[in-house]
């Protein structure tokens, strides 16, 4: 693995002072926070907050969290963003994710912010990208162009599939870059190879998917630096690889905060937690967005000079709802649980099966209490009876798990 450092960053807010970066936020907090609360999809999450009084990252901790769930509740035909952004016709794009989900964008002006990782795989003017991306309905494909855009480099709108036509293409038009998902990338080496054309790809921007170290070993041995992103079609870029490979740096237009699923409370830093977004778009304002995937906090700073906090990237789901004796068990109910009763720290569900039936363990991090006066709590916050036993603080693992779930289900 490499420490290299890169000496052309894309602008100058990727290596600010931890300071400088602290005082630019709370500046632009506020106004992100004014933003949102005038839209009426914010009208009772945001009811009451003071915007000029979020300035920093704990006064931002204390607001609700916002799940994708509810943006796809608030959407219809009279409201098709669901009453989180502005009118529809003031975007340039409009696109449909499965859900279906609808979600705007701008063409111009690196609106989801990819053009930072681009730069980052060394990608720029002269280089030809192959997007391979979608462009129907869903926005990846025009996430990616716009970050092609901001860093001067030309674009083929391959899309997806016909992997003879793309190969051609790339031959022909001499693709110098590809962005994609991590996979297709080998299926068109592959491809040329059996049609015995040479590509001329050494770059490679890849996301929507797991980049395991041995496509990535793959993609060396064929003299292509492949790199990573963490994007969604709500949030754009939130955090991405630098040539130093330490991890994902979070991006500038975006605070991530690592959290307890189903609670929102931030974790401590290298505790795994799912991942909460607020973005700095003025014109679509998503403020303490649940994404539902788990990471971590990285501690120090990547070697390549990038000064942003970093993330250990994609560590599986957040979302760790659980059917139990016929009853749906969700990290929001165990987080209810926990919030009872101030003696309790943390819990968590274990699930397991034995003679047929369902068995729910509740373990609680407690200092006083006997087992038999959370039951009440616990019957109310999860709709169940379970076996409550109390271990000490500290005890419970730290990797983002609320309901663990150890049943066999083949």
């Amino acid at each position: 693995m490499t420490t290299q450092r890169d000496d052309a960053p894309f602008d100058a807010l990727e290596r600010r002072t931890p300071r400088a970066r602290e005082a630019a936020l709370a500046e632009a907090l506020p106004a992100q926070i004014a933003r949102a609360a005038a839209l009426p999809g914010y009208a009772s999450s945001l009811s009451g907050i003071a915007p000029e009084r979020i300035t920093t990252r704990a006064a931002l901790a204390a607001l609700p969290v916002l799940r994708k769930s509810a943006l796809t509740e608030a959407q219809g035909p009279g409201a098709p963003l669901g009453g989180f952004a502005g009118a529809v016709t003031d975007f340039t794009h409009l696109f449909q994710s499965p859900g279906p989900i609808y979600e705007p964008g701008r063409i111009d002006g690196d609106w989801w912010r990819v053009g930072r990782f681009l730069h980052a795989c060394g990608i720029g003017p002269g280089d030809i990208v192959q997007n391979c991306f979608g462009y129907h309905l869903t926005p990846a494909g025009m996430i990616f162009e716009s970050g092609a855009r901001a860093v001067g480099a030309t674009v083929i709108p391959a899309g997806t599939g016909q992997t003879d036509l793309q190969v051609r293409a790339a031959h022909d038009l001499g693709s110098t870059a590809y962005a994609g998902t991590p996979d297709y990338l080998k299926v068109l080496l592959e491809k040329a190879d059996e049609m015995g054309l040479k590509l001329k790809i050494s770059k490679a921007a890849v996301g929507g998917g797991a980049l395991f170290p041995s496509l990535r070993d793959f993609y060396e041995a064929r003299g292509i630096t492949c790199l990573q992103n963490y994007a969604t079609a709500d949030l754009g870029n939130i955090a991405y690889e630098s040539p130093a490979q330490e991890g994902l740096i979070v991006d500038e237009g975006v605070i991530v905060e690592i959290v307890t699923p189903g609670t929102g409370d931030p974790v401590a830093p290298g505790e795994v937690g799912e991942v909460v977004v607020t973005t700095l778009t003025p014109d679509y304002p998503l403020i303490r967005f649940a994404t539902g995937d788990l990471s971590a906090q990285m501690e120090g700073t990547s070697p390549c000079g990038r000064s942003n906090m970093r993330i250990k990237g994609w560590m599986g789901r957040a979302d760790q709802t659980a059917k139990i004796k016929g009853m749906f068990v969700r990290p929001e109910q165990v987080a209810q649980f926990v919030a009872s009763d101030p003696r309790i720290e943390r819990a968590r569900v274990i699930v397991t099966r034995a003679d047929e039936a369902d068995r729910m363990e509740v373990r609680i991090e407690c200092r006083e209490g006997d087992p038999s006066e959370f039951e009440p709590a616990l019957k109310d916050a999860l709709k169940l009876r379970g076996r409550i036993e109390i271990v000490a603080p500290g005890s419970l693992p730290r990797d983002g798990k609320v309901i663990d779930d150890q049943r066999s289900y083949e």
